[in-house]
């Protein structure tokens, strides 16, 4: 039985990530599971966008949580960041490696797809740690943001009001089930909505013409 566990009932007692993380790179499997249903969320956040822009949903999502579990086992706390942020690049990372292969292989699907997001974390943070495993240059980044505010401000034009409220809560990571209790809608019409994006972000994207206002 996990050591922190029978603390759970006390909220002041509930271990913190960085806690948990120790304890699982220890070999804490119940610490692990605990940490990776924390984060279960933010690893659909970082997928979502390549999912939208032709990805797999499912492959992108295991990839992400092969990155997560990547940082649960080699976060260092000595250095100066929390266990999210370091797991938000190493999950990004894992995603952008995948990509990259992919483009190689010409996967036609996953080598179009493009961040839909701006990360809020400094990719280079850890230049001595895992994120060596995807180097991005500033350069690269600024490409980035650029081509993503351009690419999400001409998808947005075409959407509905009701498409581009599920755009928002399907980019923060829900699932379509919490997104329609939220919106008070079914299951199947939010996936509905998502699918719709999908094509109007596939026809964005094979268009090549990004709105610059």
């Amino acid at each position: 039985m996990c050591k922190w566990q029978h603390d759970l009932t006390n909220p002041i007692e509930v271990p913190t990530d960085e806690a948990l993380a120790a304890l699982a790179a220890a070999g804490d499997r119940d610490a692990e599971e605990q940490i990776v249903s924390r984060y279960r969320r933010l690893v659909r956040t970082c997928a979502r966008p390549y999912f939208l822009a032709g990805g797999d949903s499912e492959d992108l999502t295991q990839e992400g949580m092969v990155g997560l579990i990547k940082a649960v086992r080699e976060y260092d706390a000595e250095k100066d960041a929390s266990f999210r942020t370091f797991a938000e690049v190493c999950i990004r990372n894992r995603l952008y490696s995948v990509l990259r292969a992919a483009a190689r292989d010409k996967h036609k699907a996953l080598n179009q797809s493009v961040s839909l997001d701006t990360p809020d974390f400094d990719s280079n943070s850890y230049t001595s740690g895992p994120s060596n495993l995807a180097q991005r240059n500033p350069e690269d980044d600024m490409i980035d943001r650029e081509h993503t505010a351009a690419l999400l401000s001409g998808v947005r034009k075409q959407l509905s009001e009701f498409e581009a409220k599920i755009l928002g809560y399907y980019l923060d990571g829900l699932s379509c089930r919490e997104i329609a209790e939220t919106v008070g809608k079914s299951p199947k019409s939010v996936d509905n909505a998502v699918q719709r994006i999908r094509r109007k972000v596939a026809q964005q994207l094979l268009s090549g013409e990004f709105s610059n206002g």
